[in-house]
Formats: C-alpha cells, structure tokens, sequence
C-alpha cells in the first residue's frame, strides 16, 4: 500500500541493516526505495506545515526495511522531524527545510529525564529540534539542500528552572549507531545546529553551519570523523567535543579525529553571502569541554584554520581525563582571547563524589596565529596537587597585538578552582606569550613569540612547573624586560635559547604535589 503512493526505484529494494555488517556510507538513491515527501502531502510553498507529510514517509519508508526519504527542491516549513533507523533524509539541491515559529506549536515537547542533571537543557533534551532520532542504527543525511532554523530559538533554561525552550536545535541525535551527515547547509541552527550525544562509528563530512550559537557538539561519542566542514558560530563555540553527564553516566569521547575544518566568528549569515563581517563576541573556535564528565583520550585534531574568533581550547574540569591528544597544523588570524588554552579545573559538577580529573600527554604542534589580543597568550594551568603533565608545544609561531603594563607583569592570576573555566575570568596575564602553572614535564621546542605594539611583560612566567625543557625559544622582548620569569621550577634545561641566557628559577616547593 505504502509503495503505491511513493516515488520507487524498483531495481534494488533496501533490506534492513544490522550494526556489524554496515558501513557508515549512504546509500544511494538510484539504487534504493525512494519515497518522495511531495506523494506524502508535502507541498513546499513555506506556508504550509510540511512535517506532518515528512514523518509519513519516513515512517512508511521504515516500515519497508528503510531506503531513501527524497525532499525535492522547494521550502519545507516543518516542526519536529522524527528520524527512524535504516532511513537516509536526502535534501535535494533547491531544497530548504524551514523551522517553524515557536507560535506554531509545531515541536515535540522536551522527553522526560530520569534522575538528576548535571548539565543544561540542551545537554539533556533532544525531542525539541527540527530533525532529531534516538536509538536508532544507521541514519543518513545528506544532501546539497539547506536547513533554515527559521523560528529555532537559542535559548537554553536551566534544568528545573521552568520550561525549556522548544524547538532549540537543527539537528539531534542520541544514542545512534552508523551515522552520516554529509553536505548538508545548516543556517541558523537554534542553540545547537547540530547536537550528536552518545553516538559511535560516525562521518561528518563536507557540513557547512553559520549560525549564532553552538556549531557541532560531539558530545560521549567514539569512533567519530569529522571533515573538510566550514562552522561560523560568533556567540558561541564552533566545534567542540564533550563529554557531559546527558546520558545518565559518565562516558567518554574517544577515537575521534577532526580534520580539514575552519572555524570562525564572523556575524551570523556573513559566511554563507561571503561578507564575513567581523561580530563584537568573536567565540567560534574549537573546544574541549566544557562539559568533561567522561574526558577524552585518543583524539587527533589537524589542518583546521581559525579566522576572527578564539582558539584552541582543552579543559578538563567536571573530574574526567583529557589525555592522549595531538593537534598539529593549526593557523590562526584575529584571534580572540587567546591562541591555546588548557585547563584543568575543579568545577566538579556530577554526582556526590566526583574527584578532580587528569590532563596528560597531550602534544601541540605547528602552529601560526597573528592578530592575537593583548589578554593572554599560550596558557596551561593545572591546580594546585593535581598538575597537568606531559604536554610539548613544538613549532609555534604567535604574533600579539601586544600593549601590556609593567603593572600586568607582576600580576598573579587568581586559581579560580571551581569556576568556569574561560580564559577571560583570569584576567590579564603576567607574561604575553605563555603562562604555565601547576604543571609536570612541559616541553617547548622551535617556539616564537613577538608584538605590534610594544609590550612590558615578560614572554614567558612559568610558576609551580615540575621538569621544564626549553629548545630554541625566541621571544621579542621591551627594553629592560626579562624574556622570561621562572618561579617554583624544578629541573629547568634551556637549549639554544639566547634570550634566556642568566635566567635562574626559584626552586618548586615539593609539597604543592602531597595534595595528590
């Protein structure tokens, strides 16, 4: 019955998939079930309320053993879309699925949430998005066509804190295996255009995303590739794994690598008209965190650009680990805040019990960034007992805008413990190119720092530091200004390194490290 009402490809009907045996590869339209949304009663005018007939043809579709859901080109206004398994959503070229106004009612309302959250409403509802699937195995979309969230709000309420928003995200999917989101548009994608949570053996490739909070959040999912994507979010973070407590437990993101990507924070719509007009908030950016419940181990991230937003950012601060991470091939231009940023912190927001995490192993090379604000440079900061250990920096070359006081050069910034961890609660640093504290065994090789505009800091202020090796370090500095200030360093070795010629550091106090 349902094959007489759907657009059907007769030669290869699509039988259902299990999770061993497939790959995660689209399958292609000519060659599988295709029902067209347009034979379900979609009309594609962008007045008429579109989702109803899309949910009809995916669920007949399903009910088939799965195939192709074909959106031709047209303007779909929809409400929640519900994924199903063994389903490829193919969005035509010329096609646009609108978001409806929140007036409409036309979003599924928020799941229900067992136990207590530790994290906000968009961590833990996901029924309320435009497109959105749980549970389900193999999921495909893809497509040269456009998601508009239209009405899609960016608002996010506290858990418990009256209603939550609805219809606050472009794309959701919870527990999934075998998916594929590829070349897909994504405009204004709500609060986040795209929200992937506990999710494993996954490609995203070839995604473009501008639009005004979060981009993509890679949130407890293994086995992940994300590619050649293009993610301008100027008030918020562009692309960031995470690891929150949404699916009732700690569980980490691992086996992930992000690849070919560029980040920015121009003004929401000035990427995809190509004015990329610089916004005032200036966030984009790839991060690490902040949610860090599970941690992450096991993730490369290479050859990605920044250009108008903040850079790279590593924090570990909900008590898992962040560990075995390499990043290599990053440029940056106009960089916001600060070019590199690692943090472990005690924030702690999980269940009775939870202990402070770990940050080890993680190696950082061949980095450019021009452009960079005065606030701070490369910043590592453990806690005081719980050092970050093992990270090298190789091959770094950072230009800053320069115009620091004698006065921030005798600053010490605050620990900040249990607060949130940005870089901009930490105030001005003491030295314009790297601080480290708390830290054991950090390694600096072929590292350059300069400024515009003249500034009075030393490049370099390394406090608490456990085994600091230092190999060709070069470092434009005021007159009458150190290079550099060690203070509580133990095993300091300096090679090849000029500028630091007669610099003493101040022994480590051994007991900072009885606390562990």
């Amino acid at each position: 019955m349902a094959q007489a009402q759907t657009d059907v490809v007769t030669e290869a009907k699509s039988p259902a998939r299990s999770i061993s045996a497939t790959p995660v590869i689209a399958p292609s339209a000519s060659a599988e079930q295709r029902y067209n949304v347009r034979a379900f009663g979609a009309v594609g005018d962008g007045k008429t309320l579109d989702s109803p007939a899309m949910n009809r043809a995916i669920e007949a579709c399903a009910q088939a053993g799965g195939g192709t859901v074909y959106v031709p080109p047209g303007a779909y206004l929809c409400g929640s879309i519900r994924m199903k398994s063994n389903i490829h959503l193919h969005i035509e070229a010329g096609a646009t699925i609108l978001g409806a106004p929140q007036e409409m009612k036309a979003y599924d309302p928020p799941e229900p949430f067992a136990g207590t959250a530790y994290q906000d409403g968009g961590h833990t509802y996901f029924h309320n998005s435009l497109i959105w699937g749980e549970g389900l195995t193999n999921v495909w979309i893809t497509g040269l066509g456009l998601i508009n969230g239209g009405g899609l709000t960016r608002i996010d309420k506290e858990v418990g804190k009256g209603p939550i928003g609805l219809g606050d995200k472009a794309i959701a999917l919870r527990r999934c295996q075998n998916v594929l989101i590829r070349d897909i548009t994504i405009f204004h994608g709500g609060h986040f255009a795209i929200i992937v949570t506990g999710c494993d053996n996954m490609t995203i490739d070839n995604v473009t995303i501008d639009t005004n909070r979060d981009g993509l959040d890679l949130d407890c999912c293994r086995n992940t590739t994300v590619s050649n994507c293009r993610i301008n979010s100027p008030d918020d973070d562009g692309l960031c794994p995470k690891s929150s407590y949404g699916l009732g437990e700690a569980r980490i993101t691992e086996n992930m690598t992000i690849v070919n990507c560029q980040v920015s924070g121009f003004e929401e719509g000035t990427l995809l008209d190509g004015r990329m007009i610089p916004s005032h908030s200036r966030t984009g950016r790839i991060k690490f965190g902040t949610e860090s419940n599970g941690g992450y181990r096991n993730i490369t991230v290479a050859n990605c650009t920044f250009r108008q937003c903040r850079g790279l950012a590593l924090e570990e601060v909900d008590g898992g680990i962040l560990e075995n991470i390499t990043i290599d091939n990053l440029t940056m231009m106009d960089v916001a805040d600060y070019p590199i940023f690692i943090r472990l912190g005690r924030r702690n927001r999980g269940p009775e019990g939870t202990k402070v995490g770990t940050v080890r192993n993680v190696f950082i090379s061949n980095v450019i960034a021009t452009g960079i604000d005065s606030k701070s440079g490369v910043q590592i900061m453990g806690l005081p007992g719980y050092d970050i250990e093992g990270v090298r920096l190789q091959n770094i070359r950072l230009q800053f805008k320069g115009g620091g006081t004698k006065d921030d050069g005798k600053r010490l910034p605050p620990e900040l413990e249990k607060d949130y961890p940005e870089p901009e609660r930490f105030g001005m640093m003491p030295a314009y190119g790297l601080f480290a504290r708390h830290v054991r065994n950090l390694e600096i090789a072929d590292f350059r720092v300069g400024f515009e505009e003249q500034d009075l800091r030393p490049s370099m202020v390394c406090v608490d530091v456990d085994g600091l090796e230092i190999d060709n370090y070069k470092a434009q500095t005021a007159k009458g200004v150190p290079a550099a200030r060690f203070d509580g360093v133990d095993g300091l070795v300096i090679r090849n390194s000029p500028v630091l010629d007669g610099l003493t550091a101040g022994r480590r106090e051994r007991s900072l490290g009885a606390i562990r």
